[in-house]
């Protein structure tokens, strides 16, 4: 019987995961290294994350620095900071790339809580299809008379509790998204 709730868990904390991980690729106009974690590089011909053939510092608040291991390699990374999705634009000096981040404006800060918005939302109706298939799993148990319906109640229960914890949790997430979008 436990065996649904841990399984359930176990899913629905993989959907936080991928939230946290979807909110991260999110820039609030600070300097993160992580900002650059789905930039791939052509290293001789291997697509290559940029963290495996450079290093990423911060050096102020709104500024990265990037350095090869391989000083052949600036133009590819410049090149792939470029056509990233990101909309950043490098400046190389010598073997040294630095990445100046823009201020946000209002209007894209409000863009961007629409985003983390929709997310959210999406992350919800994940953990809420996890509750589904675990109520599903528990009613063929009681189909299968593995259990009783005494069992099923409360196996329910504790997978609604899951759900609401979860759910407060990707609230909590957003609230935090918000606030950092939008401070400046």
């Amino acid at each position: 019987m436990s065996t649904v709730i841990q399984e359930a868990s176990k899913r629905m904390q993989k959907v936080i995961d991928n939230l946290q991980n979807d909110f991260k690729k999110l820039r609030s106009g600070r300097a993160h290294p992580s900002l650059l974690d789905q930039v791939v590089v052509s290293y001789y011909g291997t697509d290559t994350p940029l963290a495996q053939v450079a290093n990423v510092n911060v050096e102020d608040a709104r500024t990265l620095s990037i350095v090869p291991w391989d000083k052949q390699m600036v133009p590819a990374i410049e090149k792939a900071i470029r056509v990233s999705d990101l909309g950043l634009n490098p400046a190389t000096s010598g073997t040294v790339i630095r990445i100046p981040l823009p201020s946000l404006t209002e209007e894209r800060r409000k863009d961007l809580v629409r985003v983390v918005k929709q997310e959210s939302e999406q992350a919800r109706v994940s953990i809420r299809n996890v509750r589904r298939d675990a109520n599903t799993d528990i009613k063929a148990m009681l189909k299968d008379k593995t259990i009783s319906e005494d069992d099923e109640r409360r196996l329910e229960d504790q997978v609604q509790k899951l759900t609401d914890e979860f759910i407060a949790t990707i609230d909590k997430l957003l609230s935090e998204k918000e606030h950092d979008l939008m401070s400046i």
